[in-house]
């Protein structure tokens, strides 16, 4: 179910469908709900009497000074460099363009889909921010390291790392292969290894970064015909913790999402008797949107309100898992 499945979550409907293209959307997920602070705009306040008020400067002086405080505590966003793997499509696609729309300058990273990250690239850039894409797997170090290149050529820096990229082999235990087991693995999780690895140089050298993995509500508590999958993201969910750790001292925030039931075009195509099944194991009654994982990485990412996190699982299921 994490980032990019919906074998995982039909799966534990007692549903098995098999991967079509390497990618699928369906996760455990939850909305998120942001407050941004509007500072009150005092600049028009003054004292409409025809006499002087010997008060009106003191009105003045503290209309500005909460004003001030005001505009302090308000979320203020930069425009980081950013690399989201697997972001041609579903929850990395959401990510990036959420970013991107933020102001932020967005290496779209995919395996196959190169249309489609051009695509999200293009729309990016029309809402006026900065992208370009690359192609790579992120499960070998020399593209790993190549995008990491590409992404401080163009832009100097990595400040904020996604590591979204992912694939299911879905089978159950005693059917499953070796090589089945093994891709999952190495996509899933060694390439988590690899770029968290690579992107963490450059951020310990300006003792400053942002690093969020896509883990998966299944990574929390298992699913029937995932041992694989499973596997991974528990996996992805204890390196985070780790690695929080050891970069805390370096000023670096690693957390993880873990997504739910996620709408694709998969669970589109579901029939009504199947999605009751997999609706009814969720408390909200619906599926999570690709957006919605998306605003809390945008979250994690950019707003400085998550810069006293670190180390944390944030579960995006509609309540699936409590």
């Amino acid at each position: 179910m994490a980032s990019s499945a919906s074998g995982s979550a039909i799966m534990a409907a007692g549903i098995t469908m098999t991967d079509t293209g390497g990618h699928k959307i369906c996760h455990f997920r939850q909305p998120f709900l942001s407050n941004t602070l509007h500072p009150i705009n005092y600049s028009n306040l003054q004292c409409r009497s025809n006499n002087k008020n010997p008060f009106s400067s003191v009105v003045k002086a503290q209309a500005v000074t909460v004003e001030q405080a005001a505009a302090q505590v308000a979320p203020k966003t930069e425009a980081p460099v950013v690399i989201v793997t697997g972001a041609s499509r579903g929850i990395g696609k959401a990510i990036s363009l959420t970013l991107g729309k933020a102001g932020c300058k967005v290496l779209v990273n995919y395996a196959r889909s190169s249309k489609e990250a051009e695509e999200v690239c293009k729309e990016i850039e029309a809402c006026g921010g900065q992208a370009l894409s690359f192609g790579g797997d992120v499960s070998k170090e020399a593209d790993v390291e190549a995008m990491i290149k590409t992404a401080v050529d163009a832009w100097g820096t990595v400040d904020v790392l996604i590591n979204n990229a992912g694939i299911t082999r879905d089978g159950l235990l005693m059917r499953m292969t070796t090589k089945q087991w093994q891709e999952v693995i190495d996509l899933n999780l060694t390439g988590v290894y690899l770029c968290t690895q690579a992107a963490a140089k450059i951020m310990m050298k300006k003792k400053k970064g942002k690093i969020i993995n896509i883990a998966s509500a299944v990574g929390l508590v298992g699913n029937f015909g995932q041992a694989n999958y499973s596997a991974a993201k528990a996996g992805v969910i204890g390196l985070t913790k780790t690695v929080a750790k050891e970069y805390a001292s370096r000023n670096i925030n690693v957390n993880a999402v873990a997504p739910g039931f996620i709408a694709s075009d998969m669970t589109a195509k579901l029939g009504d008797d199947i999605e009751k099944k997999i609706l009814g194991q969720i408390p909200l009654g619906r599926y999570g949107q690709p957006e919605e994982v998306a605003g809390v990485v945008e979250f994690l990412a950019i707003n400085p309100a998550s810069n006293y996190i670190t180390g944390q699982v944030l579960t995006i299921d509609g309540g699936m898992v409590m």
